[in-house]
């Protein structure tokens, strides 16, 4: 045990729900009974030294993991998932664990460096989403050009942006509201067009749900429609839309936004390019090509350029991800899963076009003083 600390309860019911784990099967995997286990979540008693290890060792946690202050964890109900209904309570916990660790390090981050600032507006009163899209792009200058990135266009209007390594399709990502500051957390596992759909998914929660309503189906319905539209402006599509499309123009004409080519065909049917008969037929045929688990001529994915620049400068400090880790008392792996795999080389992300965003995030170091496991 870590002398003239005190085990937190807290930190260890975090560390197994980020693992997935149930109290029985921690309980069988270190060798008590789940009593035991239940009354150490409970702050009833904690364990001893041969427990702590065996904790440790399961968990994938170092023993000074546990001896820490609370944690900022999010809740399901601050947390915007994309489908819900369709999450075991493991993969939501293991996400929201996830969540926990970013927030710890984005507070890490923000003592050192002065980060964008947050300029997303409240559009939760406007009742058509597609009009919310087109008023956001309206306020940021985006015009009717596709967003070259979409992750350093949020990063840019300050919202933190991480990574969600979770290998299960039905966590798509999630995004919430910590205080003033917004974040996106998206899963790497999936194509990139699919991704910058959930960036943009995510970015409509932001700005439509930031008090919570509504929520359910109605929600994701709104997210999914401003998505479609901030990603393909309806006189962008209008303009490109061929007059009889065909699934091999639509491959090729996806390139220009960076969408799925799914999204792409939904999109020309409901801005009314495609009829009912040709929109089915293209989608038969996308689903017998298998395109809607796999994507044709997949772009290239996009990384955060904040965490790059922030490795860049820590590296100049000499301070490297394991420093990092050791300071938060969490594994390396686990900023590795939050950070793209960033290691300290530049990414560019994202294919190269014409539109036009904000310069990138300026990053200040404020300090660079040493920290205790908080």
């Amino acid at each position: 045990m870590i002398e003239g600390a005190l085990f937190n309860p807290t930190r260890l019911t975090l560390a197994r729900k980020r693992r997935g784990l149930t109290m029985t099967k921690l309980a069988t995997a270190i060798g008590v009974e789940p009593r035991s286990v239940s009354a150490y979540e409970k702050g009833e008693f904690g364990p001893d030294d041969d427990r702590l290890s065996k904790l440790s060792e399961v968990l994938g946690f170092p023993e000074a993991f546990f001896f820490g202050d609370d944690l900022d964890e999010p809740t399901p109900d601050i947390a915007s998932f994309r489908a819900l209904s369709k999450m075991t309570a493991g993969q939501r916990d293991t996400a929201l664990g996830t969540g926990a660790i970013a927030l710890m390090l984005n507070t890490w981050i923000e003592t050192r460096f002065e980060l964008p600032t947050q300029d997303l507006p409240d559009l939760s009163r406007e009742d058509d989403p597609e009009a919310a899209a087109l008023a956001l792009r309206q306020q940021w200058a985006l015009g009717e050009l596709p967003v070259k990135n979409m992750v350093h266009l949020l990063e840019s209007k300050g919202v933190r942006v991480f990574s969600l390594s979770v290998d299960a399709a039905e966590v798509d990502a999630f995004s919430m509201w910590r205080q003033s500051t917004p974040f996106v957390f998206l899963n790497t596992k999936k194509s990139a067009e699919h991704s910058r759909f959930d960036a943009a998914h995510e970015l409509g929660h932001l700005v439509l749900h930031r008090h919570g309503s509504p929520q359910g189906r109605e929600a994701e319905r709104q997210a999914n429609t401003f998505a479609s539209a901030f990603l393909m402006p309806r006189s962008s599509v209008l303009a490109y839309a061929p007059r009889m499309a065909t699934l091999d123009h639509l491959i090729k004409l996806k390139k220009y936004w960076t969408v799925s080519v799914a999204a792409l065909t939904y999109r020309l049917h409901t801005v009314g390019v495609l009829s009912d008969w040709h929109y089915q037929s293209l989608y038969i045929e996308l689903s017998s090509r298998g395109y809607r688990k796999s994507e044709p001529d997949e772009g290239r994915r996009e990384a955060s350029q904040i965490l790059q620049k922030v490795f860049v400068a820590l590296r100049d400090e000499s301070i490297s991800k394991v420093d990092i880790a050791s300071e938060l008392c969490v594994p390396v792996g686990e900023l590795d899963q939050l950070v793209f795999g960033l290691a300290l080389t530049g990414l560019n992300g994202g294919r190269t076009g014409k539109a036009r965003i904000s310069k990138p995030p300026q990053l200040h170091i404020v300090s660079s003083r040493e920290s205790v496991c908080k």
